[in-house]
């Protein structure tokens, strides 16, 4: 399954020059004061974010637009940003959601939008694809809308967990927290913002000595299962499903919304393939048990090799500019 996904996924990893990434966050219905004063600083936490990382940035549901839904706003906009780019295109849903068994929605000023609908939307997008679900309910969301060279995050693990999730707020406090960068390579990845805040939700239960009602989970590999964050240690996952499905977190440790100096002045070329070549390295060592040493060692040095001359390369290129 591994092979497959690197194959499909991997052909828009590098944004193009003058490609940049988007972000649209979509902000539901709050339905009392104190949730629209909340949602609005999630909101206003990824745009900093964003701006930071000089990404595009849109809000839908903070301010009115006569004669357009938010729904209708959210489905135009996607047409738009899913054609022609290669930066990554991403999605945060805040708010309230539901499901009735079959749908979830987000809770949206007006109609709602569903999983179903959202999963046809980015249909025919050809950019990678960060989708996150920052509502009650929202588990479905991740079945429905993950595929090869996508990341979708849920609030929760569960359509039954009903109540207010608070993982939004830690999410948009994470993704460009300097103490959330857990390898210390200086930048914030996707899968280093989703452990954080998945380890403030734990803890802000824990000190409350509350029954945790949310769980949150990540997918970057397609499968449409999901990983929790317990399955981690540090940024690798070291648990494996009971059907020996591949484990997330690998792809998603390779966006960052606001990358490093040193990762922006790598040319996209050579960032692309040092993706490839970490990629198919986390593929081999995930292979490791069913090989002997002498095969393990011979298959992971031209890997290896190959990525130190790649950071050679650039460093080479980084110096001779004036």
């Amino acid at each position: 399954m591994l092979t497959l996904w690197l194959s499909i996924g991997l052909a828009a990893l590098a944004a193009s020059p003058g490609d940049s990434a988007r972000v649209i966050v979509v902000v539901g219905a709050p339905g009392t004061p104190e949730y629209a004063t909340q949602f609005r600083a999630w909101a206003e936490s990824w745009k900093a974010a964003a701006s930071r990382g000089q990404a595009e940035s849109t809000a839908i549901g903070l301010d009115d637009h006569p004669g357009s839904t938010d729904r209708d706003r959210l489905k135009g906009l996607l047409a738009e940003s899913t054609r022609s780019a290669t930066a990554p295109l991403w999605i945060v849903l805040i708010g309230h959601g539901t499901f009735d068994g079959r749908e979830a929605k987000v809770n949206l000023r007006g109609p709602d939008v569903t999983d179903v609908e959202l999963a046809e939307w980015l249909r025919p997008a050809k950019r990678p694809v960060v989708v996150i679900d920052c509502t009650s309910a929202s588990a479905p969301f991740l079945n429905r809308v993950s595929a090869p060279g996508r990341v979708v995050i849920t609030a929760t693990r569960s359509g039954s967990e009903i109540n207010f999730a608070r993982f939004g707020r830690y999410l948009a406090e994470s993704i460009a927290d300097p103490h959330a960068d857990l390898d210390k390579d200086g930048q914030v990845s996707l899968l280093e913002a989703f452990l954080s805040a998945s380890h403030r939700v734990e803890d802000y239960y824990k000190t409350r000595s509350q029954l945790a009602s949310e769980h949150a989970l990540l997918d970057d590999n397609g499968d449409r299962l999901g990983t929790p964050p317990d399955w981690f240690h540090g940024v690798r996952a070291i648990r494996r499903a009971k059907d020996g499905a591949s484990p997330d977190g690998l792809r998603a440790h390779q966006i960052h919304l606001v990358p490093s100096d040193r990762e922006r002045k790598l040319p996209p070329e050579v960032r692309r393939r040092r993706d490839e070549l970490e990629l198919s390295l986390a593929a081999l060592r995930d292979q490791k048990v069913r090989m002997n040493d002498d095969e393990y060692y011979r298959r992971i040095e031209p890997i290896l090799l190959e990525l130190g001359r790649l950071y050679q390369q650039a460093e080479g290129q980084r110096e001779a500019q004036p």
